[in-house]
């Protein structure tokens, strides 16, 4: 009971209560992506008193997320942090009754299951609509919510997707693919869209949570808060034939759907995947005869004399800084790791 004294102004609001914040106390959530939306929507769960947040990204904080993603600082972009580490340290000094699961790795087909291993509800703070649409075809397949969310410029999108009770993601994007192009890297983002897209998100699944289903929103909703535009597209009946939540096929989730070589959301960065694993002090020793190599607990950077740079993960993966150009990458990759 002392516990829940943190809580007291929350629990004071009637729609959650008591019996509420009890429900929140034993809720699993995975927040998929550490980034602008991810550490917003951690930030919420963990202070409104979440029981366990699981969250996962593939990436280091740099000095260009500090603007709008919040739990980072100068002092996590100097130790070149794993995005996952440096936020587990800020969110545990938040509220040190939440269990905090971070995982640094790429979110795939092939390990997406296991991530949502006892887990309620699943939060989207992706930059991509190919992880979306994996994180859609799990959560149905799963029978569990999923909270879409997106900004860019000054424009976000949001609705919660519910197994059985409503239409999926892939219902509302015809084809399954993103077709604007447009992120954050290329017409940039303000802070402020992020922050109330993830509040729309995290408010969703707070309803949800407490039982309140009557004040779900039921739509997707868009906004332009610089524009000063907003609009809820209603959910209709899930479209006939949708190969989610219709034929329940799963496309995202079939074998072969996971990609070796992917393209970081206009980052010039291509993502490199052929080992299962690295030895970072092994690699360490191998590279610094041909590059400038930096070694952290974490990760290895390595700047090139071409002039890219290899950052290696532990886990397998290579990122090929400094290249939009996926066979420039792999060129590099074979030259240095080899293929």
């Amino acid at each position: 009971m002392d516990e829940l004294k943190r809580y007291s102004r929350q629990m004071l609001f009637t729609p959650i209560g008591e019996d509420g914040q009890k429900k929140f106390n034993q809720s699993k959530a995975l927040v998929v992506g550490m980034g602008a939306l991810g550490t917003a929507i951690a930030n919420h769960l963990v202070r409104a008193g979440f029981g366990y947040v699981r969250i996962v990204d593939r990436d280091y904080v740099e000095k260009s997320n500090l603007q709008r993603q919040m739990l980072f600082d100068e002092e996590d972009v100097a130790a070149a942090l794993p995005k996952t580490v440096a936020a587990k340290k800020k969110l545990e000094k938040m509220n040190s009754s939440v269990t905090i699961d971070a995982i640094t790795t790429d979110v795939n087909a092939s390990n997406i299951m296991d991530l949502l291993e006892g887990i309620d509800f699943v939060m989207d703070g992706t930059d991509n609509f190919s992880t979306r649409f994996l994180l859609n075809d799990a959560c149905f397949k799963k029978k569990i919510p999923f909270v879409y969310g997106g900004a860019v410029s000054s424009r976000g999108m949001t609705a919660l997707f519910v197994p059985d009770v409503t239409p999926c993601l892939r219902c509302f994007i015809q084809g399954g693919e993103q077709t604007s192009g447009e992120t954050c890297d290329t017409i940039g983002v303000i802070s402020p869209i992020v922050d109330v897209i993830a509040s729309y998100q995290v408010t969703e699944i707070m309803k949800y949570v407490a039982g309140d289903h009557d004040k779900l929103h039921k739509s997707l909703l868009t906004m332009d808060i610089w524009n000063n535009h907003s609009y809820a597209m209603k959910f209709s009946s899930p479209k006939e034939g949708c190969t989610t939540c219709q034929k329940k096929e799963y496309p995202a989730l079939q074998a072969g759907t996971r990609k070796d070589v992917t393209s970081l959301c206009g980052r010039e960065t291509i993502q490199i995947q052929l080992e299962s694993r690295f030895d970072l002090k092994e690699w360490a020793i191998k590279l610094q005869k041909t590059a400038e190599v930096k070694e952290t607990p974490f990760l290895l950077k390595a700047q090139l004399e071409e002039g890219e740079r290899l950052v290696i993960f532990p886990d397998g993966r290579v990122l090929v800084q400094g290249t939009e150009d996926s066979g420039r990458a792999k060129a590099l990759y074979a030259r240095y790791i080899g293929m």
